[in-house]
């Protein structure tokens, strides 16, 4: 089979072994733990996700956790915690700036 024929399949990243997406995966939620300065407010301002996304994507992928045992997973301890640890307050700025992005990851927009 010619590797680069199937990763230009309509979507390639369907295309990619579970071992390698699930690699990457978690080589973002520790690059993640390790940026405890990319506050979720500016992830979710920028991106439209944040690592608490994370946490309620791997559910919907099937792996049966509560919302603060999947956080905790993706923060690396238990939420809570965390915030007390490393969230700062948002400003007015970073609230209108998620807000923004937030209706961009509308259904249908």
């Amino acid at each position: 089979m010619d590797t680069n024929a199937e990763l230009t399949s309509p979507d390639a990243l369907d295309a990619l072994p579970d071992a390698i997406a699930a690699a990457a995966f978690r080589r973002l939620v520790r690059h993640l733990r390790h940026r405890h300065d990319a506050q979720n407010i500016d992830l979710m301002g920028l991106a439209g996700f944040c690592r608490n996304c994370l946490a309620d994507w791997i559910n919907d992928a099937g792996a049966g956790l509560d919302k603060a045992a999947a956080r905790e997973v993706i923060h690396g301890l238990p939420a809570a915690e965390w915030k007390a640890r490393y969230q700062t307050d948002a400003t007015e700025e970073q609230l209108a700036r998620m807000a923004e992005s937030v209706k961009r990851n509308a259904p249908g927009h």
